[in-house]
């Protein structure tokens, strides 16, 4: 049986691999072509199109693309269903007098589709229906041969596997939430002089950007290809059934993701806003300095912003004379790769750059991107609003979806590389679970450290101190 290839297999120098030639009985039927490249079809003809047959196996880019974007259009099960339908029909997988060798010669090409699809797409698979329709087509399949048997129970192990790992990673999600506590509670009940901070846990600005990276990559795999279209996914104009929307709206990573990242830019603040002395918050200060130097270092993107976005929060930003202590050349660089002007130019240079190296790496080390997720999710965005899903003729506008389909891709090759960093579970333990301050916390601390500077913030921090600390 045919291996899946790598992701990055589906790239060449040249970009994203669209050329996809008629298989020879093609006659178009529903589908339109542009110099051999798939630009349109209507829903069914492409479904016809994702369904091998003796003769023909879809091109894998197509594969991923037409899994990727016909959620837009109908659920996953009712795509299982009606490939299951074709792959039964067409084949006559269900007549038991049917060519032993008809079916050898297609049996290896519907299990290899499947096997795409559940290690590609394993959250489709959380719905039994899903499992129903994968179980029963791959039962038909193997029922006449050994070989094809092992395939099958081989395929479906994994993604067993792959579906139990997901749950253990949504139990320790909620667990981390339902203990997470703001950090004033806490200074409330102990005294400072026995807080721990980031620098007594982690000393070694470099130990901790590793750390970091490790988060990253752990939460960053866990996110589904399909989260991104789901995130943006609205009502099908030709589809009448009125409870697609809320089903299909299964983002659950992704947004533990960009909770991270808040998190992240909360726990930078909290740090620099704690130390009553002036010397030490500048120290927090150039310690995370040096941090997001070794995140950018590294082609950890998401950690350095989530840190330039601590830091640049009005709380510590305000902090004048703790700033005057510090040396911020070396701030005002990072500033300057993660400036917004000109869409992001600097740091999508700088991601092109570690991008190119991943692609030529020796090390797992040279292998990592972590790209800055947001603006990832707004170019995904942007791409799916200024395009329509469908073109007037009523067919589905694949053009739009090749494109969408090589950001993603991009993405998939990026979140499976292994961290090769060691895992230090003390200081994994305190990013991931020690209490932050909520907003109004760090104005509070920000005005106690230092204090306010005209009425405005005279006001607030009186109203702050009135309702956070039961004082006047």
């Amino acid at each position: 049986m045919p291996q899946t290839p790598p992701f990055s297999a589906m790239f060449d120098s040249s970009g994203y691999n669209r050329n996809l030639y008629q298989p020879a009985d093609d006659s178009c039927g529903g589908l339109y072509y542009h110099d051999n490249n798939l630009l349109s079809g209507s829903l069914e003809a492409l479904i016809q199109h994702l369904v091998p047959n003796v003769d023909y196996y879809p091109d894998r880019t197509y594969i991923f693309t037409f899994l990727l974007s016909s959620r837009l259009f109908m659920h996953p099960y009712e795509l299982m269903a009606k490939v299951c339908h074709l792959c039964v029909e067409h084949q006559r997988l269900s007549d038991p007098n049917s060519d032993k060798n008809q079916i050898r010669k297609i049996a290896p090409k519907v299990l290899q589709l499947l096997t795409e699809w559940t290690e590609t797409f394993p959250y489709d698979f959380r719905d039994e229906r899903m499992m129903r329709n994968l179980k029963d087509l791959a039962h038909r399949i193997a029922s006449g041969e050994e070989t094809y048997r092992k395939n099958v129970q081989q395929m479906i192990q994994c993604l067993i596997r792959k579906l139990a790992a997901l749950s253990q990673y949504e139990e320790v999600l909620a667990k981390i939430s339902s203990t997470s506590t703001d950090r004033l509670t806490v200074l409330k009940t102990k005294p400072q002089s026995i807080q721990r901070d980031i620098i007594t846990v982690c000393s070694d600005p470099y130990t901790l950007a590793q750390q970091l990276t490790h988060i990253e990559l752990e939460r960053l795999n866990y996110i589904g290809p399909e989260e991104f279209v789901q995130a943006f996914v609205q009502k099908d104009p030709l589809d009448n059934d009125k409870s697609c929307y809320s089903e299909r709206k299964k983002t659950r990573n992704l947004e533990a993701y960009v909770e991270w990242f808040n998190r992240l830019s909360y726990l930078v603040a909290t740090e620099i806003c704690m130390p009553v002395k002036k010397k030490h918050r500048a120290r927090m200060i150039e310690y995370f300095i040096d941090v997001a130097r070794e995140c950018f270092n590294i082609g950890n993107f998401n950690s350095l912003m989530a840190i330039i976005s601590g830091m640049n929060m009005s709380p510590v930003s305000r902090l004048k004379k703790t700033w005057a202590k510090v040396k911020t050349a070396k701030f005002d660089v990072l500033e300057h790769q993660m400036d917004p002007s000109s869409n992001f130019y600097n740091y999508r240079t700088a991601l092109r750059g570690a991008a190119q190296r991943s692609l030529t790496a020796h090390s797992s080390r040279e292998k990592i991107v972590i790209p800055f997720f947001s603006l990832l999710i707004k170019d995904i965005y942007f791409l799916n609003e200024g395009c329509a899903n469908r073109l007037p003729n009523g067919h589905v506008n694949f053009e739009k979806f090749w494109e969408l389909a090589k950001q993603v891709s991009e993405f998939m090759t990026w979140k499976q590389v292994e961290c090769p960093f060691e895992r230090d579970r003390k200081i994994l333990q305190y990013l991931l679970t020690v209490p932050v301050f909520s907003e109004d916390a760090l104005y509070l601390a920000s005005y106690e450290s230092e204090g306010p500077e005209n009425h405005i913030e005279k006001d607030r921090w009186k109203s702050l101190r009135s309702n956070l600390l039961g004082r006047v």
